[in-house]
């Protein structure tokens, strides 16, 4: 099942190589919505992986954008510890102010390299 959320591009963040065969980028949508006289606003971080890192090239801060997700969940155990993440790993970005759309990609994802385990680091 895939969502969406358009908002304002808040944050992008720089590339990060995780290990030598996996990489992801980070950014940040603000998203408000108003109910009566109350404005709620949420900042929402998503992220890009693997080749698609780069289509954060074509954004700038402040732009509107129109952003199609999954969720992913995972349960992470180390040395008894048990850990559950969630990433938004989104699959399609477009430009709302009528610019062309970026696709992430031909509208299908593909699940990143597992993540090598780390001394006493999370796996992100």
């Amino acid at each position: 099942m895939s969502y969406e959320l358009t908002g304002k591009m808040l944050e992008i963040f720089p590339t990060q190589e995780v290990s030598a065969s996996f990489k992801k980028r980070e950014f940040v949508v603000e998203k408000s919505e108003s109910t009566g006289d109350r404005v709620f606003t949420d900042t929402i971080k998503f992220q890009l992986i693997q080749d698609r890192c780069s289509l954060l090239d074509a954004y700038q801060l402040g732009d509107e954008v129109k952003v199609t997700f999954n969720i992913k969940g995972s349960k992470w155990e180390k040395e008894g510890r048990t850990s559950y993440f969630v990433n938004l790993d989104v699959w399609r970005m477009e430009k709302v102010s009528g610019a062309t759309s970026q696709p992430v990609s031909n509208n299908t994802f593909a699940e990143p390299a597992p993540l090598p385990e780390a001394e006493d680091d999370l796996p992100f």
